[in-house]
């Protein structure tokens, strides 16, 4: 192993096969992992030291054994080493091929113009996976064309559906994919604070920290620009205010979760009239409520046929 793979290629090699597999195995997104997580960059600097140290160490003991042989066994040392992979026992176990010493005995009669032909045997390898496929093509044959088993487009319609299931069960627990049609209004107090937190680090230049209104809007009242209602407000955070005059766009430094607990919060400000709160902009809006049936009041007359004018 050491003799075919050198040590400028085999660390290489081993350490790009390591840093593929932890790529493959941790998930970090739009970013590699050992970007994304230092330790995986810091285990790959140690893996990467022990590799070459090992080599190293490796190299220093093999030059140490070697001026310990005799001249005898450093002799049959070099004579094993120059042995090339074309000869070793492996390849003519795989080929099963002749010495060109031995040629003569699968040398054929025919002779064109003083070429001759050998009758070597197909390689191992390739009868054994020539009847391989024989055999694959038989019970392909049996199961798929005698039997009847499924079809392609049976097993693609079965994939596709169990696909969808997976997207789905995938959706309920995926809270970044959140959005206005999804947005429900949040009343828990872990997620109000969490929405304040984020009014108080983005918002409050433009509405205050009371949600009066500034520059912006007041977010106490019940008249709004783009609507109110939590899809309205997450729609409004989200996508920004109007065009030229409004608020920019935050879906680009929140995460969809994160807008609607800040949408959850202004929300909550409804109704608290802070001090020298900004005059109301907008339209009132009022909250679409299930329409009610009204149940009319039928009069049943009664008339007595027996009554005679």
């Amino acid at each position: 192993m050491k003799k075919l793979i050198p040590a400028y290629v085999r660390v290489p090699l081993i350490f790009a096969l390591v840093m593929g597999g932890l790529e493959f195995f941790i998930d970090s997104g739009d970013r590699p992992a050992f970007i994304k997580f230092p330790m995986v960059a810091l285990f790959l600097g140690v893996f990467l030291f022990l590799l070459v140290a090992i080599e190293i160490v490796v190299s220093a003991v093999d030059k140490v054994t070697y001026h310990l042989l005799t001249d005898e066994q450093k002799k049959q040392l070099e004579e094993a080493q120059s042995v090339s992979f074309a000869d070793s026992k492996l390849m003519k176990m795989l080929t099963k091929s002749k010495d060109i010493d031995h040629e003569a005995d699968v040398m054929l009669d025919h002779d064109y113009d003083g070429i001759k032909e050998l009758d070597n045997v197909l390689p191992p390898w390739w009868v054994g996976l020539f009847y391989a496929c024989i055999v694959f093509a038989v019970i392909y044959l049996v199961r798929f064309h005698i039997i009847g088993d499924y079809t392609q487009d049976e097993e693609f319609i079965a994939e596709m559906e169990q696909s969808d299931k997976q997207i789905q069960e995938y959706l309920k627990t995926a809270p970044d994919l959140m959005n206005a049609e999804k947005a429900t209004l949040l009343t828990d107090a872990t997620a109000l604070a969490e929405g304040k937190t984020i009014f108080t680090e983005n918002c409050v230049a433009c509405h205050k920290a009371d949600g009066g209104g500034a520059i912006g809007p007041n977010l106490t009242d019940k008249f709004w620009i783009l609507g109110g209602g939590i899809k309205n407000v997450f729609t409004t955070i989200s996508e920004g205010g109007r065009s030229g005059k409004g608020m920019v766009p935050w879906k680009e430094s929140l995460k969809p979760t994160e807008i609607q607990k800040v949408a959850s919060y202004v929300l909550s400000l409804q109704g608290s009239n802070p001090v020298d709160a900004k005059p109301a902009e907008g339209d009132e809006w009022k909250e679409e409520t299930a329409p009610t049936e009204e149940v009319a009041e039928v009069v049943e007359t009664v008339v007595d046929s027996t009554k005679t004018e």
